[in-house]
């Protein structure tokens, strides 16, 4: 089995993962931020809450690197 065979089937795997991560989280959840009130699905609600911590560190690392040169 050659690198590109596995990479296409890790890569496969993971995305039926992923959807059957959202598939069984598909219920509707109400966020409540100051004056915002919204309906969405709680699959969507975790991917957006990796997305932000994602970045946070992304961005923190950034900063951290600069502080330490």
């Amino acid at each position: 089995m050659n690198k590109m065979t596995l990479k296409l089937l890790v890569t496969t795997a993971l995305i039926v993962l992923v959807m059957i991560f959202a598939v069984q989280n598909a219920a509707v959840v109400d966020i409540e931020l100051l004056f915002w009130d919204v309906a969405i699905p709680r699959s969507l609600l975790i991917f957006m809450m990796l997305f932000v911590g994602i970045v946070i560190g992304w961005f923190l690392r950034s900063v951290f690197r600069i502080l330490k040169k």
